[in-house]
């Protein structure tokens, strides 16, 4: 049996974690993908962090070591008793009982803070969306969801700041990929553009072919150590599917897997579709299945090869 494959969403609280991964445990298939959130590791609960003056973004809040034990055993094949953290009230749950399935998704604030974290994930994505968007963002999610005030959200933003400059953004540069979706001159809500930052850890598919013509579409930036790589979000659909089939040709070996809910996005209850979302998702679940492949194959995967080319 081939063991599970571990890809990591990092960011800050409110950064979009949740819409990059949700498109790919769809398309992956519920029964095949373990979904860790590293919020349940939580050492506090809501109303013991406000007592002790603590955010959840500071380690200390956090039971870092059992997390690191976790991927690690999940990584290995076993199973774990996971914690619980429910966000509706800020409590603890039960634990839950989790056993390994081919691939494992884990998303949340931390999850790349210590070395023997980093080193249990096969693909590691880091969200870094402008200051600005990623709090209107999250003032939307928590008010529509978690039943806080907009004024809340924001005094709870000022308050985290400090921890996040410090704990949380450093986590960037551990990323094989770091994503921002930025505001640019697109049609409506959802035209967001998507700005790539794709580290040579792992080997990326060529995009320039794949460049059109005009300043709306695909723009590349080659660098010495990572690739920029801008994708309009009113990017013509026509070019979106060129990107997106020249993608589905390197995983010929996964056709088993093309679906339409790559790009879907929610805005209160209603849902888009975004083509630079899409892609984004589908060069996530290049590297990820193609992680899979090589450890069926007996191979050492992509990041050690590229480490090995490096």
């Amino acid at each position: 049996m081939t063991r599970p494959i571990i890809l990591g969403v990092v960011g800050d609280s409110g950064a979009g974690k949740t819409t990059i991964t949700r498109g790919l445990v769809g398309i992956l298939g519920e029964d095949k993908v373990t979904a860790v959130a590293t919020d349940d590791y939580h050492r506090y609960d809501r109303k013991q962090r406000a007592e002790r003056g603590i955010t959840p973004l500071h380690p200390d809040c956090n039971y870092v070591d059992i997390v690191a034990q976790h991927l690690s055993l999940l990584r290995e094949g076993e199973p774990i008793l996971k914690p619980v953290y429910q966000h509706a009230d800020g409590t603890f749950g039960p634990p839950v009982y989790v056993s390994p399935k081919p691939f494992t998704i884990v998303e949340g604030l931390l999850g790349y803070h210590t070395e023997t974290m980093r080193g249990c994930y096969d693909v590691r994505v880091y969200l870094a969306p402008p200051e600005d968007l990623r709090r209107r963002w999250k003032v939307q999610r928590d008010c529509s969801r978690r039943g806080y005030t907009t004024d809340q959200v924001l005094s709870e933003l000022d308050r985290r700041e400090a921890d996040s400059a410090q704990f949380i953004r450093p986590q960037e540069r551990h990323a094989d990929m770091v994503v921002s979706f930025t505001e640019g001159q697109g049609r409506g809500s959802g035209a967001l553009d998507a700005e790539l930052f794709l580290r040579d850890s792992l080997p990326h598919p060529d995009f320039s072919p794949l460049v059109g013509p005009g300043e709306r579409g695909v723009t590349i930036d080659e660098g010495d150590s990572e690739t920029h790589v801008t994708i309009a979000g009113d990017i013509e659909p026509a070019q979106a599917a060129e990107i997106e089939e020249a993608i589905w040709e390197k995983l010929h070996f996964a056709s088993h897997l093309r679906s339409e809910r790559l790009g879907e996005f929610t805005v209160g209850d209603d849902v888009g579709r975004s083509e630079s979302l899409a892609v984004v998702q589908l060069l996530i679940l290049y590297h990820v299945v193609t992680a899979k492949a090589a450890d069926a194959l007996g191979g050492a995967g992509p990041r050690a090869e590229a480490a090995t080319v490096e």
